[in-house]
């Protein structure tokens, strides 16, 4: 555990809190968040998670320019939902990625768990672009993403990351509750 650590969990709280409340300002949180964690990930040499935060800090920004213009009248951001076949492609997707990406990571890297890490970073990556679309399934990425993060950071003895994640999976939780009460009456 490090200062570093501390202060990028303290940031992914105030993020997940704000993404809760649909706000905007999520986003410079999350990328002092995630530039943090590309120092903290590469030292554990976890590389897959390490790229991941540069890929979230253009995908965060693009997402601060994307919200600030899908408010509705009053301010919120508008949530949307995927079809069936929506869902079944980016579930196809997401395991395709995490294949690929794993089988990189293991013969070109000294990664640690290359296709458990890359299982983090290919989940996350769809949960943000959907999250970054305002579409209510990057909750159920997060919660993906959550579960499986937390055993790995226990692993690579980032303690306070996966206690982190832990509190991720209850916000994540708690988001898709919040988001699906706001979708019903949105509708």
């Amino acid at each position: 555990m490090s200062g570093l650590e501390i202060a990028a969990v303290l940031l992914g709280i105030a993020n997940i809190v704000l993404i809760i409340r649909r706000s905007v300002w999520n986003y410079p949180f999350a990328i002092a968040m995630v530039s943090l964690y590309f120092a903290i990930f590469r030292e554990a040499k976890l590389y897959s998670d390490a790229g991941l935060q540069i890929f979230f800090i253009a995908v965060n920004a693009y997402g601060w320019w994307s919200w600030q213009r899908n408010k509705a009248d009053a301010g919120e951001i508008i949530i949307e939902e995927l079809n069936a076949n929506g869902i079944g492609a980016w579930i196809a997707g997401s395991i395709l990625a995490t294949l690929a990406w794993g089988l990189i990571m293991t013969n070109h890297s000294d990664a640690s768990y290359p296709f458990w890490d890359a299982g983090v970073a290919m989940l996350s990556v769809a949960g943000q672009i959907l999250m970054t679309r305002r579409l209510i399934e990057n909750w159920y990425w997060w919660i993906a993403v959550n579960i499986i993060s937390i055993p790995l950071y226990i692993l690579k003895g980032l303690y306070l990351t996966a206690g982190l994640y832990a509190l991720f999976l209850a916000l994540a939780i708690a988001g898709l509750v919040e988001w699906r009460k706001v979708q019903a009456r949105q509708a």
